[in-house]
């Protein structure tokens, strides 16, 4: 059988798990997660012009966070649109 290399971050999720940092959620919680990612759900596709300045600081602020620009535009949209 062949051996599966873990990535760091992957490691340590594994050693959290094994030393038993992680506990069950409650079913309500579970719940809540589950509406939480369909919320996210990418289904529609939309073509906009913008202007390549703001692309270029949308870009800088995305990856300050760790994000690619793609998800930092769609999580800024969902705001907004969240608080419609």
């Amino acid at each position: 059988m062949r051996k599966i290399r873990l990535t760091k971050e992957e490691k340590k999720i594994e050693d959290a798990l094994m030393r038993g940092d992680y506990a069950r959620v409650s079913n309500a919680e579970l719940k809540e997660v589950r509406e939480s990612l369909a919320a996210r759900k990418k289904d529609q596709t939309m073509t906009i012009r913008v202007n390549s300045e703001d692309i270029k600081k949308i870009k800088k602020k995305a990856e300050k966070v760790g994000v690619r620009y793609q998800t930092y535009i769609t999580e800024v949209l969902h705001r907004v649109a969240i608080r419609s």
